[in-house]
């Protein structure tokens, strides 16, 4: 097995983890499969070829034999707020790099918060939130900015087609409310806070052909967490399109369904970013399909640059501070494209 090919996937079985399984594969890498779940990792290894490596986080052995000898471990297990910390400690003592998929605003922070000064001071690598809530925009913010070196506030508006969760959606957005006590929380004025009064439904002018649409305000995402960690943006706000943000709250909406070989579902989206400093604006704008898709490319590039060298700063950092970001969302093509806005 090439060692420094070789990447462990912690919930490879998993919707996600499937498509970061495939797109490792695809881009020459040795995937490690493991979870807690024998019997599907068994049965994925059969399907994939890959090496099955059973690991719960309650069992730190389990995960140390599981990283044996990899290179780097990408964690597409939610819920976060009970996977990240363990396996972040298992890459500490194995010596590798960590990225996870998390969408958990709670859980980023705590990563950055828990791990931050224990990653930089032993020169690891931590990527928390690489994925499409809290990488993508994190990116495309980074990038919009360009030579400001601070902005008086950044907004991230999705324009998703639809939104159909998945089981592992569902089960970390409902260990966030409960971490939560089923308040809302948005960033402003440089902190989180947590507010129980209804967040305001706005409309957005999205670029050709979405166009205008309406949009609940303050539906916050991973990039309130992403974003502050590195520049100096005290007002972070994101925004979601109504029809989406009716699906994820609807408790019938079917999981995500396959309509290629690839297994991606029809969603399309548009993300649309605007960042502000006094009477100036600076916009960047990206679109795609799939958001669960979309991850694997997003995650794996990641992992390449760290394991090549192309990481611009060791410790717990987010994907607009460890890597180039124009020259990252370039390598994204064909899987997303990114443009400029006026």
């Amino acid at each position: 097995m090439a060692v420094g090919r070789t990447a462990a996937v912690f919930g490879a079985y998993g919707h996600t983890g499937r498509f970061v399984v495939a797109e490792l594969a695809r881009r020459g890498f040795v995937p490690v499969l493991s979870g807690r779940d024998a019997d599907k990792l068994a049965a994925m290894a059969r399907e994939t070829g890959g090496e099955a490596r059973p690991a719960s986080v309650t069992d730190r052995a389990s995960l140390d034999r599981a990283l044996a000898g990899t290179a780097a471990v990408i964690n597409c297990a939610g819920p976060f707020a009970a996977t990240a910390g363990p396996v972040v400690e298992a890459a500490l003592r194995a010596g590798i790099p960590y990225l996870d998929v998390a969408a958990e605003i709670e859980a980023n922070a705590d990563t950055f918060t828990r791990f931050a000064g224990r990653a930089r001071q032993t020169g690891a690598v931590v990527v928390p939130a690489m994925a499409f809530f809290g990488g993508l925009g994190d990116l495309l913010t980074t990038a919009a900015m360009g030579d400001w070196t601070a902005a008086d506030e950044a907004h991230i508006a999705y324009g998703l087609s639809s939104w159909h969760p998945t089981a592992g959606t569902r089960t970390s957005g409902a260990v966030s409310r409960e971490r939560r006590d089923g308040r809302r929380v948005r960033f402003a004025q440089g902190r989180l806070e947590y507010r129980e009064d209804t967040p305001p439904t706005l409309e957005w002018d999205f670029p050709g052909p979405l166009g205008r649409r309406p949009v609940i305000g303050e539906f916050t995402m991973a990039d309130v967490v992403t974003i502050p960690s590195h520049l100096a943006v005290p007002d972070v706000c994101t925004y979601m399109t109504v029809e989406a943000a009716r699906d994820i709250a609807a408790p019938d909406t079917p999981a995500p369904a396959a309509v290629d070989g690839s297994g991606r579902s029809d969603q399309t989206f548009v993300v649309d970013v605007v960042v502000r400093s006094g009477g100036a604006e600076r916009r960047a704008v990206a679109r795609g399909r799939d958001i669960y898709a979309v991850t694997a490319p997003l995650v794996v590039e990641a992992l390449e640059r760290v394991l090549t060298g192309r990481a611009r700063a060791v410790g717990v950092v987010s994907a607009g501070q460890a890597f180039d970001a124009p020259d990252f969302l370039r390598a994204l093509s064909p899987h997303v494209t990114v443009e400029p806005r006026p």
